[in-house]
């Protein structure tokens, strides 16, 4: 395989993001919920600190998407029956997602919690 220049490496590496964007309603709503939240930290003026948490988290959750579509298309391809393994590499990698959403939502109630606090107690 012949080494391919910087550009299209970026290229592909966006065409593999525009897929699992198109494909996936799950990336979509990672998406989406990526902006609600840089939304809310901008409003609440969250920490620097803060801001690496959170954006650890998002990227941690996009990221295990991202593979997760990656594993899912490669098993299609590779097995397109029904198979007891194709089943395993899929929901293992389906579950990769969930425990990264399940972190990066404890993440933000760490990083939320007061913030929506004192906003909270200043309107009532």
């Amino acid at each position: 395989m012949r080494r391919q220049p910087w550009r299209m490496t970026f290229r592909y590496a966006a065409e593999g993001v525009m897929y699992a964007l198109r494909t996936q309603i799950n990336m979509r709503i990672h998406v989406v919920v990526t902006f609600l939240v840089i939304a809310a930290g901008l409003s609440l003026r969250i920490s620097r600190l803060d801001w690496l948490f959170v954006s650890m988290a998002i990227a941690m959750v996009i990221v295990a998407e991202l593979i997760n579509t990656a594993v899912e298309a490669a098993i299609d391809l590779i097995s397109p029956d029904i198979h007891p393994l194709a089943k395993a590499a899929k929901d293992t990698a389906a579950g990769a997602v969930l425990l990264a959403a399940v972190f990066a939502v404890i993440i933000g109630i760490f990083v939320f919690y007061r913030p929506l606090l004192t906003l909270i107690s200043q309107i009532f």
